[in-house]
């Protein structure tokens, strides 16, 4: 069984898979192509990725590839905990440029579904943490864009300092949401 939470942004949703735990420790089941299907999530994962992050602090992102190599993501963390964020960057959304932003641990045992037409960025906020994520289309070098995580405009409220953050080369050289001629378009509900 999976429960499933709105955000303040329609397409975002929160996925919380149960564990049904006992003194061996627990078993979840933390995807189900089914109990998505019956929430509104139809997705097709074609790829799984996991990240070893070792220090607190790291930031990646915000990422998202153009269509038709778009990405939706299935987002959870195995190890330690992150501040996971999405960002509707379709031209034309009535939500165009605005965010949603969840915790996302080991502990909590939330997903957030990240769909085609969002960046995904995150920080963590445990030293050794773990993510892995499904995608819905393989990874596309030449379609993959950024978004500067610290991007005023968006105003993500990161639990990390701009001195303490760390970040790749590549991030750090990516421009704000404003100077990306690259986006997904927006074709309504």
């Amino acid at each position: 069984m999976i429960e499933i939470v709105d955000t303040r942004l329609p397409e975002v949703k929160i996925v919380v898979p149960r564990r049904i735990g006992d003194h061996r420790g627990f078993f979840s089941e933390v995807w189900n192509a089914q109990g998505l299907a019956a929430a509104g999530i139809s997705a097709v994962f074609v790829q799984d990725n996991h990240i070893r992050n070792p220090g607190a602090g790291t930031m990646r992102g915000l990422h998202y590839q153009l269509p038709p190599r778009a990405q939706g993501k299935l987002v959870r963390v195995s190890r330690g905990a992150v501040f996971d964020v999405a960002v509707d960057i379709r031209r034309g959304s009535p939500r165009f440029g605005q965010h949603v932003g969840e915790v996302l641990s080991a502990d909590n045992w939330r997903q957030l579904w990240v769909p085609p037409g969002f960046a995904h960025g995150y920080c963590t906020l445990e030293d050794d943490t773990e993510v892995q994520y499904k995608v819905t289309d393989y990874y596309d070098p030449a379609s993959e864009r950024g978004i500067a995580w610290d991007d005023p405009a968006l105003g993500i409220a990161w639990p990390v300092k701009a001195t303490q953050v760390i970040l790749s080369e590549r991030d750090r050289r990516l421009p704000h949401l404003g100077d990306q001629p690259d986006l997904a378009a927006y074709f309504g509900p």
